[in-house]
């Protein structure tokens, strides 16, 4: 059973999440900690449960979930994983976080890249790969079939969805992941976010305004 530990980090209130099973091996997805106290909260829960993290995991490359890449590395010697088509939107970073007032630890590339679809495995688990872009220009979700829920970066919110005006976005290719990609998931599937609570697939098709 995979168990999902939340850390709210950095100015955009971003969620990075920890993914751990009973074989305490540990992946780290969209690592946004930026303050000394972001990362030794995330530190601190890994060294008191004795997790070994695994995997690095990024859903997409904008500045918010990547500002941990460079100290995930540095810690643990985890080279992020996401699709190609989101590199350039990682290299873009360098240039725009300092007009944003960041301090931008550059984060290190890939030595693989995530394909649009698939399996991830870590310990006893196994995580599906959706290719979902709109927000971003080559944007993964991870799926647990077996715990039922779904990381799902910034594609689909509690009520809302991702902003699509940003380089790389489009909307109505949005709009047609969701519904194509991820509405076909069983309604009690738990959605983990970029921001904001979780929220589940039944009750977005039910009252999301922007997608009823």
């Amino acid at each position: 059973m995979i168990h999902v530990k939340t850390f709210v980090c950095n100015p955009y209130q971003e969620n990075t999440y920890l993914l751990y099973d009973e074989t305490l091996e540990c992946v780290i997805i969209d690592p946004g900690m930026y303050t000394g106290d972001e990362q030794n909260a995330v530190l601190k829960f890994i060294a008191e449960n004795k997790l070994k993290p695994v995997l690095l995991l990024n859903t997409h490359c904008h500045i918010d979930h990547v500002l941990g890449n460079k100290f995930v590395f540095d810690t643990y010697g985890l080279l992020p994983q996401f699709h190609e088509g989101e590199t350039y939107v990682l290299n873009a970073v360098v240039a725009y976080a300092p007009q944003m007032g960041f301090r931008y630890e550059v984060s290190p590339l890939p030595e693989v890249y995530l394909p649009e679809t698939g399996t991830i495995t870590f310990g006893n688990s196994e995580l599906e790969l959706i290719f979902a872009p709109g927000h971003s220009p080559a944007h993964l979700c991870f799926y647990s079939k077996a715990d039922e829920f779904l990381i799902g970066g910034d594609v689909l919110f509690y009520n809302s969805i991702g902003r699509t005006d940003l380089p790389g976005g489009n909307h109505s290719q949005l709009i047609k992941n969701i519904r194509e990609k991820l509405f076909i998931l069983p309604d009690h599937v738990k959605v983990y976010p970029g921001h904001g609570q979780p929220t589940t697939i039944g009750f977005e098709k039910q009252s999301n305004p922007f997608l009823i």
